[in-house]
């Protein structure tokens, strides 16, 4: 391997058991071996995570969810064929080999083909190394647990610095928030975190096949679904777009980043201004909250966007990231 070839080193730091900042088309991932407990344990340490909770597995191709789960429905493989490479998450029940430390503790296990072709390129790879046997890389977001998530190379360098061993840089992240996670674990097909793939759009692959013999089951843990994530530093409220001038009224003397499609006349606040296109906003949400919590404002305050369809993934993450305003 040439030292000179970025997704060479990339593979040689995994196999290592060390930490890859790998970039994907969603966001960028903390990156390690999945199936090496000593370079597991250490990203969780790394991103202060909780121990339950589960972290996605991304695979080099489809074929390779046999290696990784069992009980495998058809619904699985129409959602790969239609979304993978892509920024959809599919919980599956898990292969025996598959760690505790993986899955959260659970008997299930979140698998994507990411898109990105840096990353496709260091997962073919590293298939390869691992010569047959089992192949995944565990890559949640690269930032602190319940942090802004990275779009950018250099979004992880200022996160974790020398904590990480190698950082490809790919860009920046086309999608800009986290995979659609489809539960496919028991039952009908469940979106338990929405994304740039819709709702709608699985419906529309699965037809009537996902909720055959659907049966009652507790929801299993996922990434990224508690009440409070994504979050800046800076306080960060949502506030309705018909609220927004008595509320920059009632707090005038504030300094305050607004992201809103319009700029108020208001001295103390600094303006962004918010895209009127769900995948545009999704694509720049990250860095624009990044760049907010860097101003040095007392508030950030976020304009409520338009709700359903394509916007359900900008506002899952904007509700987590941010409390409402009080009345």
């Amino acid at each position: 391997m040439s030292a000179d070839d970025p997704v060479a080193r990339a593979v040689e730091v995994l196999l290592a058991g060390g930490l890859v900042g790998l970039p994907t088309e969603t966001v960028y991932g903390l990156a390690v071996d999945a199936s090496n407990p000593a370079a597991v344990a250490r990203m969780f340490a790394a991103k202060g995570r909780p121990a339950d909770h589960p972290v996605i597995v991304h695979l080099a191709e489809a074929r390779a969810i046999a290696d990784w789960a069992v009980d495998i429905p058809a619904a699985a493989w129409q959602l790969a064929a239609a979304f993978w490479p892509g920024p959809l998450t599919i919980i599956l029940k898990r292969a025996p080999h598959v760690a505790d430390a993986i899955t959260g503790g659970q008997d299930t296990v979140g698998l994507r083909v990411p898109a990105h072709p840096v990353a496709h390129a260091v997962l073919a790879a590293f298939a390869r190394a691992r010569a047959g046997r089992p192949a995944g890389v565990a890559a949640p977001s690269a930032n602190t647990f319940g942090r802004v998530s990275p779009t950018t190379a250099a979004h992880v360098r200022e996160e974790f610095g020398d904590a990480v061993d190698f950082v490809l840089d790919g860009g920046q992240s086309a999608v800009g928030i986290e995979s659609t996670i489809v539960d496919l674990s028991s039952g009908a097909a469940r979106v338990l975190r929405p994304g740039r793939i819709t709702a709608a759009q699985v419906a529309a692959v699965l037809g009537s096949a996902g909720a055959a013999g659907a049966v009652p089951s507790p929801v299993p843990r996922v990434s990224g679904a508690l009440d409070s994530h994504y979050a800046p530093r800076t306080p960060t409220l949502l506030v309705a777009g018909a609220d927004l001038p008595a509320w920059l009224d009632a707090h005038a003397g504030r300094r305050v980043a607004l992201l809103s499609p319009a700029a108020p006349a208001r001295d103390g606040v600094l303006h962004w201004p918010a895209p009127a296109d769900a995948e545009v906003y999704a694509h720049a949400l990250y860095a624009t909250l990044r760049a907010m919590d860097a101003a040095g404002c007392d508030l950030i305050v976020v304009q409520a966007p338009p709700q359903g369809g394509a916007w359900d993934g900008v506002n899952d993450r904007l509700r987590r990231a941010a409390h409402p305003a009080p009345a």
